[in-house]
């Protein structure tokens, strides 16, 4: 295959998958209620509440920024205040959204461990300062999989929630690839989640075969309340919902999301394992998901940018990222693998 006709920069670069735009179609084949008053919507949330074994409260919008700023906007008032590792996408790469959503919430950061936060920097910016003039801490966020491709445990997820209980706030996750993290966890979509101790999570779909739109989970109820008003006053209610909803349908019959998730991660162990065999790489952090975070030489870079791959060097704690997906290929990894030898002047 044509290396650009697939790269490995992110996820967001992949089409869609036959299964979503299938379903797309067949909600498309008929007039329907709007703003959510349909049968595919319905069956979304149905199939939803069946994955994560919960009678949860689940929302559409149609996008990941949106589904992060709005779930903690639920949450927080202006005063309050949101922890989350310095990684985190709500800290470098939403444009300040939640704060603005919120009418002015701040975020504390802690330094990531390998893309995770740390439990205990929760008990330290609770009790940093207990005055007025100091943002009360309301909220703690964790992303998974993590901005450095790593996933949490179940157990890590609890430990993170005991302490958040503890101080009354509450946990909200950012899932943009929480399937990843389950097929790399082996965990049910509850266990990850609610069992563990999350309270609100968002569940991506457009990282993983979907076309736009996410997911919003509420397995606390009563944060829920009123929720339908701040997606419209935000303009996230989609008047013809179902567009959106449908693919989820499309993901989650017969675990599709998970067999796409599975793949992405497959095709990302077999990039790491052959990078590190080149000399003057050095992975980062662990492959447990779909993301490749390495250190390689600076003339190996300059050649695959010339010979045409794409990749971030923003993204995480330093390197270069690649990134797989639920259609990336064996050919395009060995393809981008044979650009790496040449970049070093190594055999084929």
């Amino acid at each position: 295959m044509d290396k650009k006709t697939q790269q490995l920069t992110s996820d967001n670069y992949s089409g869609v998958c036959a299964e979503v735009l299938d379903a797309v179609t067949q909600a498309n084949l008929n007039y329907a209620e709007s703003y959510g008053n349909d049968f595919w919507t319905e069956q979304a949330c149905s199939l939803i509440r069946e994955k994560f074994e919960c009678d949860c409260e689940v929302f559409f919008v149609f996008t990941g920024t949106a589904a992060n700023a709005l779930t903690l906007a639920q949450i927080c008032t202006p005063f309050h205040s949101v922890i989350a590792a310095d990684t985190a996408h709500i800290v470098t790469d939403e444009c300040g959204a939640p704060g603005f959503f919120s009418g002015g919430s701040q975020i504390f950061t802690a330094p990531a461990v390998q893309g995770k936060l740390p439990a205990e920097a929760v008990e330290y910016f609770v009790n940093k300062r207990s005055d007025l003039h100091y943002p009360k801490p309301r909220a703690v966020t964790i992303t998974q999989s993590t901005e450095c491709g790593t996933c949490y445990t179940a157990a890590e997820i609890r430990s993170i929630a005991e302490l958040a209980y503890s101080y009354d706030l509450c946990l909200q996750m950012d899932g943009a690839r929480f399937a990843n993290a389950l097929a790399s966890q082996r965990c049910s979509p509850a266990e990850l989640s609610w069992k563990a101790g999350v309270d609100v999570m968002t569940f991506g779909g457009s990282k993983n075969g979907g076309m736009l739109g996410e997911a919003l989970i509420f397995f606390r109820k009563d944060l829920a309340a009123d929720f339908s008003y701040r997606c419209k006053q935000s303009g996230q209610l989609g008047s013809k919902l179902r567009f959106i909803s449908s693919q989820f349908t499309g993901l989650l019959q017969d675990d599709l999301y998970l067999r796409n998730a599975a793949h992405a991660n497959n095709m990302a162990k077999k990039l790491a394992v052959n990078l590190q065999q080149l000399p003057g790489v050095k992975l980062l952090f662990p492959v447990e998901a779909n993301a490749v975070f390495a250190e390689i030489p600076n003339r190996l870079a300059e050649y695959l940018e010339q010979t045409g791959w794409h990749f971030y060097n923003f993204i995480g704690s330093g390197g270069v990222r690649f990134m797989t997906s639920w259609n990336t290929t064996s050919e395009t990894v060995e393809a981008f693998l044979s650009d790496c030898r040449q970049g070093l002047n190594l055999p084929a």
